[in-house]
């Protein structure tokens, strides 16, 4: 199954990619405790970690949210034909993503909205589609909402200089900047209410705008917590950060605040990257977070 319903609001999983982030977990986490890798290997593999490399595995996926008569895509991904010079796990992709929105039952032309999270490669590259050589929004009818504070931040004319370096290089050109010059941005700033069911708040930590997309419908929580983490594993150790995160401390402090309002109110968290079932329920466990249970959605290694 690759669909729930939470309230009145229903949520898909639209995949583009599962595998090896060419990373081991001492690189992809270097603040978390080996033994906890070592101790969870039965768990964390095939899902999360291969047992014979011991390198991590990540999903590339899409959430797709059907609220108040709207198509909604939360995260875009990678995207196909991407120069992607210092990732190139990333790069020059080709891959069927637009064909398993389509499975959805969804075409370019129907997304009304389009939410990034933040503004990392593997959060914008369906963003813009290559046609001949000049990159185009894919969704020509949706509203982008981007986090202004990302905006600015990973805009090349503001100098900014970031943890990734060049990691992120080509992203705002080809993925971001073609969307704003269609006049197709929302750039929104703290927080935004899109509609009775769902609000966009500012998490930042991760990247400077990094958000988080809270479900409220009913008698149903959720939260869409993009890049807050990235393995099951900081559930379990919540003050461990990817290598990826600009402000350690802030992204920290966010990952417990937003794990702390998930236990207290029974929120299904849905993370940008998960593999297995995609999403959990977390329940508190001393100055920790414990996994109650996953989310129906099918694993991705029984899908294929």
């Amino acid at each position: 199954m690759d669909h729930i319903t939470l309230g009145d609001v229903g949520v898909t999983r639209v995949w583009e990619y599962f595998g090896s982030v060419e990373m081991t977990p001492d690189a992809f986490f270097p603040e978390s405790p080996k033994d906890v890798w070592e101790d969870g290997e039965a768990w964390l593999a095939p899902h999360f970690m291969d047992s014979d490399t011991h390198i991590v595995h990540s999903a590339i996926q899409t959430w797709l949210v059907r609220s108040e008569g709207r198509t909604i895509l939360v995260d875009t991904g990678v995207g196909n034909h991407k120069e992607r010079p210092y990732a190139p796990v990333w790069s020059h992709l080709k891959t069927d993503f637009l064909a398993n929105l389509a499975r959805a039952g969804v075409e370019p032309d129907d997304v009304d909205l389009v939410i990034n999270t933040h503004l990392h490669i593997d959060h914008v590259g369906w963003n813009t589609y290559l046609d001949g050589r000049q990159w185009r929004p894919t969704f020509p009818n949706a509203t982008y909402l981007m986090p202004k504070d990302d905006f600015d931040f990973w805009n090349p004319e503001n100098g900014h200089k970031p943890l990734l370096g060049r990691g992120n290089q080509n992203v705002f050109e080809d993925s971001v900047a073609p969307v704003h010059q269609a006049g197709q941005t929302l750039l929104w700033e703290n927080s935004h209410q899109i509609d009775a069911s769902l609000r966009l708040d500012a998490a930042p930590g991760h990247t400077p705008g990094s958000s988080v997309l809270t479900l409220t419908s009913g008698a149903d929580r959720a939260v869409f917590v993009g890049d807050m983490l990235h393995s099951p594993v900081q559930f379990l150790e919540p003050d461990t950060n990817s290598c990826f995160c600009e402000d350690p401390a802030g992204a920290r402090a966010t990952r417990r605040k937003v794990l702390g309002w998930a236990a207290d109110n029974n929120a299904l968290v849905i993370p940008a990257h998960l593999g297995g079932h995609g999403a959990a329920e977390v329940v508190r466990e001393g100055d920790k977070f414990a996994i109650k249970g996953w989310a129906p959605f099918a694993p991705y290694t029984e899908r294929v």
